[in-house]
């Protein structure tokens, strides 16, 4: 976590959520996906508008349900979701529409080893 002592000032420091999808979204999170591959570059801006050095989202389907599974890096993970909440940039209200209509809920899993060179 940022400014834990294990993290050095001004570095940046990793979280990992998983995000339980509501029933029958499935089609609705590929589109998303699909969508934010074609703006990959306003994606960009908007990353580093928020500090977001990495942000990668995985789906993982099982007998429990369809989760997604979010790995974000940033220097601060406080600023990233002000500035993401305060976003008037067209691919920030589509995400978090997206957000809206498929998202049930949202747990935060536990770091255990965060390496990097």
């Amino acid at each position: 976590m940022s400014g834990s002592p294990d993290v050095p000032e001004g570095s940046d420091s990793a979280v990992c959520a998983r995000v339980r999808l509501h029933p029958g979204s499935l089609e609705r999170v590929r589109a998303w996906a699909r969508y934010i591959d074609e703006h990959r570059e306003e994606a960009l801006r908007t990353l580093a508008a928020e500090g977001v050095t990495i942000e990668s989202v995985f789906l993982d389907s099982g007998s429990e349900g369809d989760f997604l599974v979010y790995y974000m890096r940033a220097a601060s993970h406080e600023k990233a979701q002000q500035v993401a909440t305060q976003s008037t940039e067209a691919i920030d209200r589509y995400h978090q529409a997206f957000k809206r209509e498929t998202w049930a809920e949202v747990k935060r899993l536990e770091a255990l080893v965060d390496l990097r060179r």
